[in-house]
């Protein structure tokens, strides 16, 4: 029996987006046994996942569980992360490994110099070069992402009707969200009921934008990210940030309106519905100099002036959700 170690240490999005792979490794080597390594915060995404065997995690260094991953003998490491640490786990580990083009070069050539040569790839498709050695290949069936029975949400429970709208309004950099009060002014132009989607540290926001609107429910930092995956399943449409959510959405194949920042969807981390590639559209302002000014985000516009949310077109985005 074949025993493989997958490596990908955060974040969300990015481990969602890992699901494609290991579901294929699983199901083209019903044989296999697959483990999975990643920090505890992130143990959530993976624990109910039937494909992986283990969930191995660690608080702060891969050094904590070494001698754990040493104890279980992979047979080969599949490296989704590719780092400076995942490149240094292999070398302890000494067992056969592949990983993915990250293009981090070609990634900064955007970001700094405005020039364009990343492949039209997304990373999920980049993901699987790190399984070509194996014989592994997509079967296009999408992400997967699965909710325990005991957080599976009843929406009438929150007071939230048959049809509605979730906003996804957090991410983990300023740069990647509207304004709040951009927010406020697109949920006045939509027709359906509104859901707030985002952490604790996105409730004092998410307060603010439902004094604008009656109809706005706030479960910000209410329910869990389970909770929150199991309402997103259940909504009409979904609209988002460039984060972990949108990706989550995208394993339920919602229809999805997502709305760019500084970072650009050219860097292969846009909605992956390889089914229904229509089933989603990307909103951003496009001709900025300055954009993308980085492949991650800041909490401040390095210019000052935010013009790549700023200046986002609400009423064509209301048009999008509305229709």
């Amino acid at each position: 029996m074949p025993k493989y170690l997958v490596i990908r240490f955060s974040s969300i999005g990015d481990i969602v987006l890992t699901s494609p792979v290991i579901r294929c490794l699983k199901k083209q080597k019903p044989d296999a046994e697959i483990h999975f390594v990643t920090k505890a915060s992130f143990k959530v995404l993976l624990e109910n996942n039937p494909y992986i065997e283990k969930v191995i995690t660690f608080q702060k260094e891969i050094d904590e569980v070494l001698d754990r991953l040493k104890n279980e003998n992979y047979d080969f490491v599949i490296d989704l992360h590719h780092n400076l640490r995942s490149t240094r786990l292999k070398r302890k580990l000494k067992k056969p490994s592949a990983t993915f083009p990250k293009l981090n070069y070609k990634k900064l050539l955007l970001t700094t110099f405005k020039i364009n040569r990343l492949p039209n790839v997304h990373v999920v498709d980049r993901y699987f070069k790190a399984v070509e050695t194996l014989g592994i290949t997509n079967d296009q069936l999408g992400l997967d992402y699965f909710i325990p029975e005991q957080d599976e949400v009843r929406i009438s429970d929150f007071g939230i009707p048959e049809n509605f709208i979730t906003f996804s309004i957090g991410a983990q950099f300023n740069t990647k969200k509207l304004p709040n009060k951009k927010i406020s002014e697109l949920i006045q132009k939509i027709n359906l009921p509104v859901v707030l989607l985002g952490g604790e540290t996105d409730f004092d926001n998410a307060e603010e934008i439902s004094k604008s609107n009656s109809s706005i429910i706030n479960l910000c930092g209410r329910v869990n990210l389970n909770q929150a995956a199991s309402v997103l399943k259940q909504a009409t449409k979904v609209v988002t940030h460039d984060t972990g959510l949108m990706h989550i959405a995208s394993s339920f194949n919602k229809p999805i309106v997502s709305i760019w920042g500084n970072t650009v969807p050219a860097f292969g981390m846009y909605p992956y519905l390889p089914q229904n590639k229509n089933g989603f559209s990307v909103h951003e302002v496009n001709n900025l100099k300055c954009r993308p000014c980085s492949k991650i985000g800041y909490q401040k516009c390095p210019k000052n002036h935010f013009d790549c949310m700023m200046k986002q077109d609400l009423d064509l985005i209301a048009k999008n959700i509305n229709s």
